[in-house]
């Protein structure tokens, strides 16, 4: 794996340690671990960043069914991503956004799962829970670990399955940036007819939409969509699973979310545009859909901002503090024990809930602006529920709304800056 040096100190001008390469622009990259000294013993800091994405046609990485290897309850398994799967991931990749799904072994319990950067220690966050033993999905951004590999922890046994949609490396010609936007409803099916509204989504067909059509302020320069997705039960039914992909190319054997238990499910997803811009879904049920989006990514330009994946580290438990809340609540994320730096533009969070009876969604949203007509996650039927978010940052401080009571739970993996 490449690292990126920064915030080292070299006052003597003595030469790094062996085997880091330095760039035209005075960067160091190299293959060391997080902290070391120069050969004459001049301490220095590792941080990774800043990197760009490059964006691709979901595809399936791992698939823990085929191969009868399912995590076993209470151990991890390492990952290499450039290996697996034909999905032509390079080596140089830094970082990884994922779908991870776990379909927890016989249906049984699944406390919870935890995804990080292979060669460091398991940190105390969590990527998803499966209590009541449903397949669940949620959307991760990864740092690339030791030889390239992200590690995988079970609290109990389940198969995993991993699609990729995109990885970050070095900045070049052909990276994007990240375009911070309000979160912002793109299309609602529930909604009267319309290229973003009804009628509701069928089952087993193909549907495209219009994302540019959108009110979201969305430029035609968008490359690829930070979006979220959550299908809203038609008539009850369940819906085995809905896939989304850039519209105009051939359905991908990925899954975005699944929703067997016909409540209502969120999951974000980052999805290259397509045809005119488009995206393209497919529902293996009939089901409403809704889409809200949160940012975009886009050729290098003003405003654009790089990832900086940093060590998961959790921002706030409320668990542990002021307990369960309803309405509005501020988290002081800047002045947090994981202490985000100041230049920080928005924040990559897995956001946890965990509620007192029923929770019709949650909402995350940037500190001093108003709350907007979007939702992070949903637990109408009161389970431990998770979803990654990309929050825009204003001020070192992000808003939480709950429709009903809860207890939160915000873990960062990573921030996007200048």
């Amino acid at each position: 794996m490449l690292t990126i040096l920064q915030n080292f100190d070299q006052t003597d001008g003595a030469d790094p340690v062996a085997g880091l390469v330095q760039a035209s622009d005075g960067t160091f990259y190299g293959t060391t671990s997080n902290s070391g000294a120069y050969q004459d013993g001049t301490v220095f800091r590792l941080s990774l960043g800043p990197v760009e994405l490059t964006s691709v046609t979901p595809c399936r990485l791992v698939d823990t069914r085929q191969t009868g290897n399912p995590i076993q309850g209470g151990t991890w398994q390492n990952f290499n991503v450039p290996q697996l799967g034909g999905c032509n991931v390079p080596a140089s990749a830094l970082a990884y956004s994922l779908n991870v799904t776990v379909v927890p072994y016989d249906g049984e319990p699944l406390g919870y799962l935890t995804v990080w950067p292979q060669g460091s220690p398991k940190p105390v966050v969590s990527t998803m829970n499966s209590l009541d033993g449903r397949i669940k999905a949620n959307a991760a951004l990864v740092t690339a670990g030791a030889g390239s590999a992200i590690s995988v922890f079970a609290s109990n046994t389940t198969n995993l399955i991993i699609d990729i949609d995109g990885y970050f490396t070095i900045p070049g010609v052909n990276t994007l940036q990240f375009y911070a936007l309000a979160p912002c409803r793109v299309l609602d099916t529930r909604n009267s007819n319309g290229d973003l509204g009804g009628p509701y989504l069928q089952s087993g067909q193909e549907r495209d939409f219009p994302v540019l059509e959108s009110n979201c302020q969305i430029p035609s320069s968008a490359q690829a969509y930070s979006m979220n997705f959550t299908v809203v039960p038609y008539n009850g039914e369940p819906l085995g699973y809905l896939t989304v992909w850039p519209q105009g190319s051939p359905k991908p054997t990925v899954s975005t979310l699944n929703n067997l238990t016909a409540t209502i499910v969120a999951n974000a997803a980052i999805v290259p545009a397509g045809t005119g811009g488009g995206i393209a879904v497919y529902p293996s049920g009939n089901t409403q859909l809704v889409a809200d989006i949160d940012g975009y990514f886009a050729p290098a330009g003003d405003g654009g901002l790089s990832l900086y994946p940093a060590p998961p580290c959790r921002v706030i438990d409320t668990r542990k503090g002021n307990g369960a809340f309803s309405g509005e609540l501020t988290v002081d994320v800047v002045d947090s024990v994981c202490a985000p730096p100041a230049t920080a533009q928005a924040y990559v969070f897995n956001a946890t809930v965990v509620p007192v009876g029923p929770l019709g969604y949650l909402t995350l949203w940037p500190d001093t602006e108003t709350q907007p007509l979007a939702s992070t996650l949903n637990a109408i039927d009161g389970a431990i529920t998770s979803n990654m978010a990309i929050v825009s940052n204003l001020d070192g401080k992000t808003d939480a709304f709950a429709s009903g009571t809860t207890q939160l739970i915000l873990d960062i993996s990573s921030y996007f800056a200048p």
